[in-house]
C-alpha cells in the first residue's frame, strides 16, 4: 500500500511542474513527510527522504540561516545547515499531520528555534565569564517583555494542558473572528509542541519577541493585530490560573 503511494508520489514528480523558487516545499512535499511518518521500515524512510524531502530541507535551512542571518560563530555556513539538517531530522517523527497543520511551517519554527538557541549557547561559550542574564538583551531580560507561563504553586505542563483543552474548545465552539482563529489555532500549535519548539531552559519564560516572531510567521498578521486579537487568549489564560490558583 505505502509502496503504491511512494510511486504515485513519483509519477507527481515527474508529471508536475518544476516547483519554483517560492514554491520547493509544496503539497507534493507535505504528502511525502506523511508518508513518511507512516513507512515501517528504515529502507522506506530512505528513499522517502532521498527522492522527496532532502533537497526541499536543504533549501529551506538554507533559506532560513541567511534571511534570519542565523549564523553560528566559529562555525562554516556548510557546518551550521548540515548540524541543523541532522538536528530536524531528530525531531521529524514528532510532526503530528492534520489538515490545520503544516510541515512546512513545523519544520521552519523547529529549525529557526534550535539555531537562536545555539547562537546563543555559543555566546555564553565565548564569554565564560559573564552570566547568561549580561550576555542577554535588555529586551529579553525585562519583565515586561516575557511571559511567565507558571506560578511558584502550579505546574507549567498542567496550565499549558489546561489552557489547550479550554483554547481548543473555544476555537470550536466561540470564536467567529478570521483573525481570532487564526491565532488561536497558531496559539495551539506552539504551546501542544513547546517542549519541541522552544530551546531548552533553566527558566520559567518564554521570550516574548521569539513568540510573537513565530505568530506572525504562522498566521500572516501584522503585529497590531496580533495584539487586538490576543485579548480574549490572554484573559483565558490568566483565569485559568486563577481558578487554578482557588483549588
Amino acid at each position: 500500500m505505502l509502496e503504491n503511494e511512494t510511486e504515485n508520489l513519483v509519477e507527481k514528480k515527474k508529471k508536475g511542474r518544476k516547483p519554483t523558487t517560492n514554491n520547493y516545499f509544496d503539497e507534493r512535499e507535505e504528502i511525502a513527510v506523511r508518508k513518511f511518518l507512516l513507512a515501517e521500515t528504515q529502507e522506506e524512510k530512505n528513499k522517502i527522504y532521498n527522492e522527496f524531502l532532502k533537497d526541499p530541507l536543504d533549501k529551506m535551512i538554507s533559506s532560513i540561516i541567511r534571511r534570519y542571518k542565523l549564523y553560528r560563530k566559529n562555525m562554516s555556513f556548510e557546518e551550521t545547515h548540515v548540524d541543523t539538517h541532522s538536528f530536524l531530522m531528530t525531531k521529524i517523527d514528532k510532526f503530528k499531520p492534520s489538515k490545520e497543520k503544516k510541515a512546512y511551517s513545523y519544520f521552519g519554527t523547529i529549525c529557526k528555534n534550535y539555531l537562536m538557541g545555539q547562537i546563543m549557547k555559543d555566546q555564553k561559550e565565548i564569554n565564560r565569564k559573564i552570566s547568561y542574564e549580561d550576555i542577554s538583551s535588555d529586551l529579553s531580560n525585562n519583565p515586561n517583555f516575557s511571559y511567565i507561563i507558571d506560578d511558584d504553586n502550579l505546574n507549567s505542563e498542567i496550565i499549558i494542558k489546561k489552557f489547550l483543552e479550554k483554547l481548543k474548545n473555544d476555537l470550536d465552539k466561540s470564536i467567529d473572528d478570521e483573525n481570532e482563529q487564526k491565532l488561536g489555532s497558531a496559539i495551539y500549535d506552539l504551546f501542544e509542541n513547546y517542549s519541541v519548539i522552544f530551546p531548552e531552559s533553566n527558566n520559567n519564560k518564554f521570550n516574548k519577541n521569539i513568540i510573537l516572531f513565530e505568530l506572525r510567521e504562522m498566521t500572516n498578521l501584522s503585529t497590531k493585530e496580533i495584539r487586538n486579537s490576543i485579548k480574549k487568549f490572554k484573559k483565558l489564560y490568566f483565569d485559568l490560573v486563577e481558578e487554578l490558583l482557588k483549588k
